[in-house]
């Protein structure tokens, strides 16, 4: 089985709960993330990570052992991710759909929401927020942003062209436009 487009995905029956990959060189976000079923627009993140890349199909795998709810895992089109998806998708039961989602953004949507969700304490909060450094990595955020996006149908398809920003709840950054 091939890596799906998300569009093909989304037309059918969509998942309620999938395994998001932020894919990076050095550190990988996974994120668990659950639609709920009495607001379909919110989702509430059941598990959130930051793992090393090496390791990462190993992790994925220990993941959805442990969580058989997810029907499906996304990984961002940015970073180091055709040869993520290759490994991925060689070691998936061929049953499980492998989307690769557009990431346009989603890094800097990840540090607002971390920010906001963790805010600075001692002189860090002096710091105007374009100036802190984030404690930790927030890769994991961005893979509860692609999982997001994804339920949205903001960015079904990495192919399509869009035609107008997306407005997501905190999105103070456009939908990526095709030329």
């Amino acid at each position: 089985m091939t890596d799906s487009s998300a569009a093909s995905h989304l037309s059918s029956s969509p998942p309620s709960t999938v395994l998001s990959i932020d894919p990076g060189t050095a550190k990988c976000g996974i994120a668990i993330v659950q639609r709920e079923t009495i607001s379909p627009n919110q989702c509430r993140a059941l598990h959130r990570e930051v793992a090393e890349t090496a390791r990462l199909v190993a992790r994925v795998l220990s993941l959805l052992a442990a969580h058989p709810v997810v029907a499906a895992v996304l990984i961002g089109n940015a970073t180091n991710s055709a040869p993520l998806a290759r490994a991925l998708r060689a070691s998936l039961p061929d049953a499980l759909p492998l989307h690769r989602v557009e990431e346009a953004f989603t890094s800097q949507r990840a540090r607002v929401r971390f920010q906001i969700e963790n805010p600075p304490r001692g002189l860090q909060r002096l710091l105007p927020p374009g100036l802190r450094t984030p404690p930790r990595p927030y890769d994991d955020y961005v893979a509860v942003l692609l999982a997001e996006d994804f339920f949205a149908g903001a960015f079904p398809d990495p192919e399509a062209p869009t035609d107008a920003s997306v407005a997501l709840p905190g999105n103070i950054f456009p939908a990526p436009q095709k030329p």
